[in-house]
């Protein structure tokens, strides 16, 4: 009997646990369609000339522009042979500019026509298509893939806290 009172006596002793538990759960989509974009930089005109043995009668070089918009054109230049006989070179490079587009407009999410600079990086829009996401009660998720220029992410988090 001793020995069952100090059984007894030692349970009553422990103290209990005071445990706390979080669960979390939590489902998410991500649908994510390319926009169209163009990057354009102008170029503006040059004109050089370089030679040997030669006389420079009238030199070449740009003419301004008729407008603020428009770009600067060539005046070509008038050389001849300083010394008769002997070798000659000659050498001329003409770059023409870009003139300046009145606008470039947006129809529908694209630009129809984009503007004809020296350098031009465009890239076109992503086509949504079929691209969908759902989350159902039992956080269960369905994705079906779009056209191209589109992604499609789906996540499930479960997290357990004890303290």
């Amino acid at each position: 009997m001793n020995k069952l009172a100090l059984l007894f006596g030692m349970i009553l002793m422990t103290a209990p646990a005071h445990a706390d538990i979080t669960h979390r759960m939590s489902s998410s989509v991500q649908l994510t369609v390319d926009a169209a974009a163009s990057q354009a930089t102008r170029i503006g005109s040059s004109y050089t000339a370089s030679g040997n043995n030669i006389e420079v009668t009238t030199m070449g070089g740009l003419t301004a522009p008729a407008s603020a918009t428009a770009a600067a054109t060539m005046a070509a230049g008038s050389y001849d042979i300083k010394t008769d006989g002997e070798a000659f070179s000659l050498s001329t490079a003409y770059t023409q500019g870009d003139a300046i587009p009145s606008s470039t407009t947006i129809t529908g999410g694209v630009a129809p026509t984009l503007p004809a600079f020296g350098t031009v990086t465009t890239t076109a829009g992503g086509v949504a298509g079929t691209l969908a996401g759902t989350i159902n009660s039992e956080a269960g998720m369905a994705i079906t893939a779009g056209g191209a220029g589109t992604s499609a992410t789906g996540q499930f988090v479960t997290e357990i806290i004890v303290k």
